[in-house]
């Protein structure tokens, strides 16, 4: 039977983004493995999901942080028994420090003369225009030596296609574009008059007010707090923002900051943290506005899911949002970092027609019917039928 080694560092991340690469590759009759830290839970999932999944599950110390040198070197040397006592044929690594450990752990199996086929879906490189200029060097040089060892290369962006197809690929390697993990238009589905009632009144939202949502890791690069920013700035301007409800969806190393950020600007009534949500829809349902403010994008499936659910979207220029955002038409760009434009852009869709909002509402949903997990899964099986 054949075998692939899916490997990522979050143990979630399966759950989250790879069920329909498994589905694909059981169909072909692979024997899936899946290594990861399970102590790194980024993503809920359902533990009875686990075990229908026909997966075999393998714990390993790998870390997020390459500063964790000798947890992450222990994890290599772990990858390494996994590919020789299952004899793995197919290794499928993700994230940035999976993808790192899997293309050494190819090399290495170069050099012992095993046969290993490397995939990498790259998420989104941390070098990308407008990425700080030594950093930028730094992880293009990496990229570049680990392309070495890497048969496919899936990016999800058409920045990310353009600069891996620079990369010298092992001999016959070949680098694909993909949708994104793919979305699901039946199940992101715009609200009704009254689910989008009952949602909010489930949420603790009134008529009155405007609810804006951000869904996300709570972290500097998702940037949430240029929107506690703008509030503030709103604030201290006169205007009255009682009316201005922005609920943050996740968990985070900036959650707590961002906790004491809203205490010392004393927009309690204004700002909601929700924590992690397994089902993101009742506040989509809720809500008027999607922000996504992140610093950078690989691609960014909240805002996917959010322009599918029909709610107009304001996001930071980046990669990622550049693929499916059109300002003006299902909703506006901003630079991340600029805060008055957030508010003003915020102000410009509650000064809109009711006309004009339903028009954007109805091309938030034809911009994303290209993300369609169909669309991913027809790439996805050319991928794993090359192999």
């Amino acid at each position: 039977m054949k075998k692939i080694l899916i490997l990522t560092t979050v143990s979630g991340f399966l759950y989250k983004f790879e069920m329909d690469n498994v589905r694909i590759l059981q169909k072909m009759r692979y024997e899936v493995h899946y290594a990861s830290n399970e102590n790194l839970p980024r993503y809920l999932f359902d533990e009875q999901m686990k075990q229908k999944a026909g997966i075999i599950f393998h714990n390993i110390c790998i870390e997020k942080s390459p500063l964790k040198y000798r947890e992450n070197v222990k994890a290599l040397n772990q990858i390494m028994d996994i590919i020789r006592r299952e004899q793995i044929q197919v290794l499928h690594c993700h994230t940035p420090l999976g993808g790192v450990l899997g293309r050494m752990a190819g090399k290495r199996c170069e050099k012992m003369g095993l046969s290993l086929k490397i995939i990498y879906t790259a998420h989104g490189f941390h070098f990308y225009q407008g990425a700080p200029g030594f950093t930028a060097v730094i992880y293009r040089m990496a990229e570049a030596y680990l392309a070495k060892y890497t048969d496919i290369l899936v990016t999800i962006n058409k920045e990310d296609y353009v600069n891996a197809k620079k990369f010298r690929l092992r001999p016959g390697g070949k680098v694909y574009q993909i949708p994104g993990v793919g979305l699901n238009m039946e199940y992101f589905i715009p609200a009704t008059e009254e689910l989008y009632q009952k949602s909010r009144e489930r949420l603790g939202i009134s008529e009155k007010q405007i609810f804006l949502l951000s869904v996300g890791e709570v972290n500097r690069n998702k940037n949430q707090r240029v929107i506690i920013e703008g509030l503030k700035l709103l604030q201290c301007s006169g205007r009255d923002i009682s009316h201005l409800r922005y609920g943050i969806c996740g968990e985070g190393t900036e959650r707590e900051k961002l906790e004491q950020l809203v205490h010392a600007y004393q927009l309690e009534k204004n700002v909601t943290f929700f924590d992690y949500q397994k089902d993101i829809r009742p506040f989509l349902w809720a809500a008027d506005l999607f922000l996504f403010p992140s610093r950078r994008e690989g691609l960014g499936m909240a805002a996917l899911e959010a322009l599918s659910s029909g709610v107009l979207v304001i996001a930071a220029d980046n990669r990622g949002t550049r693929e499916y955002m059109r300002h003006g038409e299902n909703g506006f760009l901003c630079k991340w970092d600029d805060v008055s434009s957030y508010i003003k852009y915020i102000s410009e869709l509650q000064r809109m027609s009711l006309d004009a909002r339903k028009q954007m509402k109805i091309n938030c949903r034809k911009s994303v019917e290209r993300f369609q997990k169909k669309y991913t899964r027809e790439i996805m099986e050319q991928v794993y039928d090359n192999l």
